[in-house]
């Protein structure tokens, strides 16, 4: 047995689970944090999903769910059977996506509830936790690489650092009553920004102006803004992640230089120290020891989550955001050679 295999069994026994749907309590978890941070706008949910060593198979299952939906709705229609289909949702991690899910919608529901008095009376604070995250989960795809960042990939790191600084520093202001087909609009962008690490779904929101809008409606339960807003965000996550998951396979290390930059680019928006028009100002006030502590702890947290994910479960940093290649589709099944017909024989080589 491997060193990383006996480490992964030896957290197993620990925690009782000698299955992977036995890991679920873990993924609820790991999900509600994903689900609570994707109401704070400029942490991006798919940072915090690299973070807990979910990210490749959160992509890698999204992708064959949207392409057996697909294949479900075209194969029927076309009289083609199952079989593809069915190839596809079998190869999704179900003991990994349906927990976390679950885990989303609790956290995103206590999140919206919980934070909303704490980004009002404690920004800076909050700011300063979410920086110090943020800035040491940037070495997650660094570590993920295959090696270390080339000639070519750092333009694209630099281009990705300075659109995400200026998208970070465009300012915002809320539309009160946002007709429903702009909800979905915006929400598909926001939740391909969500699949991103380094991107925040909620920042995304908070620029076009219905960031406030959509926490209420999750607080006030209005399911016509909700029923809105999921309609796009199936809409976007369906179009966007099959070429995210096409890059990670294809083109691994350069969509990795991307994603470090944007996380870089991104740490912008989490300067506690900002005014009302998002100009970056010097740290001052009473609460700056304060904030720098939050800073520190924040680093520390991710940086455990990051050694306990190696050291106990065995995780290569190489495979947080790597989905496993597409399984080959069956082919369509030959007809069977009837009573009078004789059976082929592959030729033989002369």
């Amino acid at each position: 047995m491997t060193p990383s295999a006996d480490r992964g069994l030896k957290l197993a026994i620990v925690w009782g689970m000698p299955t992977p749907w036995k890991q679920s309590p873990l993924n609820v978890l790991r999900g509600s944090m994903i689900g609570a941070v994707e109401t704070v706008p400029g942490v991006s949910g798919g940072t915090i999903a690299l973070v807990t060593g979910v990210y490749g198979r959160i992509i890698d299952s999204a992708s064959h769910l949207i392409s057996g939906l697909r294949l479900l709705i075209s194969d029927g229609l076309k009289g083609r059977g199952l079989a593809r289909a069915k190839a596809q949702l079998r190869a999704v991690d179900w003991a990994v996506v349906l927990p976390v899910l679950v885990g989303m919608v609790v956290g995103l529901l206590l999140a919206a509830r919980l934070l909303e008095p704490v980004w009002e009376h404690y920004p800076q604070q909050a700011f300063g936790l979410f920086f110090g995250m943020i800035l040491v989960s940037v070495v997650i795809p660094l570590r993920a690489m295959e090696s270390l960042p080339r000639g070519r990939d750092y333009p694209l790191m630099a281009g990705a650092v300075v659109a995400a600084w200026l998208l970070t520093g465009l300012p915002s202001g809320d539309i009160p009553d946002p007709p429903l087909w702009f909800v979905s609009i915006v929400v598909a962008f926001a939740v391909a920004a969500l699949a991103l690490p380094g991107l925040s779904g909620a920042f995304v929101l908070m620029i076009v102006g219905i960031y406030a809008p959509t926490l209420s409606a999750v607080n006030e339960r209005d399911f016509a803004y909700l029923g809105a807003a999921l309609l796009g965000a199936i809409v976007g996550f369906g179009l966007f992640v099959k070429v995210l998951q096409w890059l990670l396979q294809h083109r691994r290390q350069a969509t990795l230089a991307v994603m470090t930059g944007l996380m870089i680019g991104s740490l912008r928006a989490l300067w506690p120290w900002q005014d009302g028009d998002r100009a970056l100002l010097a740290p001052s006030g009473d609460a700056i020891g304060l904030v720098v502590a939050l800073m520190v702890v924040g680093a520390a947290i991710v940086a455990l989550i990051i050694f306990v994910e190696a050291r106990f479960a065995g995780t290569d940093p190489k495979s947080l955001v790597a989905p496993a290649p597409e399984p080959a589709e069956p082919a369509w099944p030959e007809r069977e050679p009837s009573e009078d017909e004789a059976p082929t024989r592959p030729r033989q080589p002369r």
